[in-house]
Parts: structure tokens; sequence; C-alpha cells
């Protein structure tokens, strides 16, 4: 589990130790990592836009358990109020957003799949976004990162299904977590983003993590190359 310390990783931690898994967390935050890995997991400081931090963590982690049976690529930014439209971004506020979003599920990928053939099949899960199905208005950068998370986990999909290896990707709307709370405490922002949801509340980390739990328990064997969108109704409006 990427981006496991706080937020919808952290929930999924908790959902999944709940489940029975044994946890390799990866986090920005080393403690944070460690504190949502359990007692029996390994948490680890890593930032999965650096590909020998990944390297490292992998090897790791392979020493520790031996196998990787699913990997949940969760870490994401949203660039912040400052990452806007195209011609106000600046190139690092792109680049930031480019590197966690798309270049750290290729990297953490990268390192699990060879594993996953060798053990003879396993399941990449990724955080993408509706975002990547539908244009976010003002954030270029994310919407941009999340359409190439939504496509490299359809990849993955086509060309490892032979190794008896699944790809699939969660595509939450608006959730409330230390992200997105920059936008969610201004009350007009909040009452914009609840009024297009047919459901009428941003979701909670907990309903996202139940999304990523169905998938990593494996009920769902024949699934591969989906997007599942938990959104509250928004994208069917």
């Amino acid at each position: 589990m990427t981006g496991g310390g706080s937020g919808i990783g952290r929930a999924t931690c908790e959902r999944l130790l709940a489940d029975g898994f044994t946890l390799a967390v990866l986090d920005i935050d080393g403690d944070t990592a460690k504190a949502a890995a359990g007692s029996g997991g390994v948490g680890l400081a890593v930032d999965v836009s650096e590909a020998e931090q990944v390297e490292r963590a992998f090897a790791t982690i392979v020493e520790s358990f031996g196998r990787i049976d699913v990997l949940v690529n969760n870490a994401g930014v949203t660039g912040g109020a400052a990452a806007t439209v195209c011609h106000e971004t600046s190139v690092e506020d792109w680049d930031r957003v480019q590197a966690i979003n798309s270049r750290g599920p290729f990297l953490c990928s990268r390192a699990a799949l060879p594993v996953m053939i060798a053990q003879g099949g396993g399941h990449v899960i990724t955080t993408a976004s509706v975002a990547g199905q539908i244009v976010f208005p003002g954030r270029c950068a994310y919407t941009a990162s999340k359409g190439a998370a939504l496509m490299f986990a359809k990849s993955l999909a086509v060309d490892y299904a032979k190794a008896g290896i699944r790809s699939n990707a969660v595509c939450p709307g608006f959730v409330e977590t230390p992200m997105t709370q920059w936008r969610l405490d201004v009350p007009e922002l909040r009452s914009k983003v609840e009024s297009n949801i047919p459901m009428g509340r941003v979701a909670q980390p907990d309903d996202i993590a139940d999304a990523i739990a169905l998938l990593a328990s494996g009920r769902l064997g024949y699934m591969t190359g989906h997007a599942l969108v938990v959104d509250g109704g928004w994208t069917s409006l």
C-alpha cells in the first residue's frame, strides 16, 4: 500500500488489517507508515516518485514476506490551489503532480510485477479518480495525471493477464481527506461540490476503503481492466 499514512490510504490499511491482510505500507512519512502497517507489518518512508527509494523498499518487502499478492497504488497529490488552469500552472507544480500520481504507480508496479510473475499471480489496484474520466475545471495537472493512472491500470490488465495478474482502478469522486480540506473547509466551495452529488455529501475515506478492500478480497476474480467509480452518483448526472 502506497500513501498509507493518511486519508484514503490509512482507512484502507485499517480495513485490510481487519480483513486479515499483512501489510507493507509506504508513505512519505515513515512514522505514519509504521503505524498504519500494524504490529505484524512493515512501514517504510518512501517517495514513490524516486526510483531508487522504491526499489529499495520493494527489496525490503520481498525479504520480509517473500511475496506480494496485492499492490495498492494509492499515493497521490492534488497539486493544491496553485496547480490550476494550464497557463497559470508552474512547470514545478505540473511535474510534481505527474511524478506522484503517474510515475509513482509505474515505479511501484514495475518493482512488484516481477515478484507477481514469479509467484504465478497477483493484483494491482490503482487509486485513480473520476477526474481520469471527466475534466475537473481548473485542475489541469491533476486531471491529466489521473487520466494517465487510469489508462496505466488498464494497460497492466491487458499486458499481464496471461501471467495471472489482474489490474483494476478505483475512481473516487470528492473525498474528505487532508488533501481536499483546503477546498472543503470553505463553506461556499463545499456547498457547490455537494450540490453536484446526488447523494448530497462528499465521500469519507472509509467509503473508498470499502471499494479497495472488495477488489483486494479476490471475490471479483474475473474483473480486470475495470474502473470502479465510487462518487455518490456525481458522474451519472
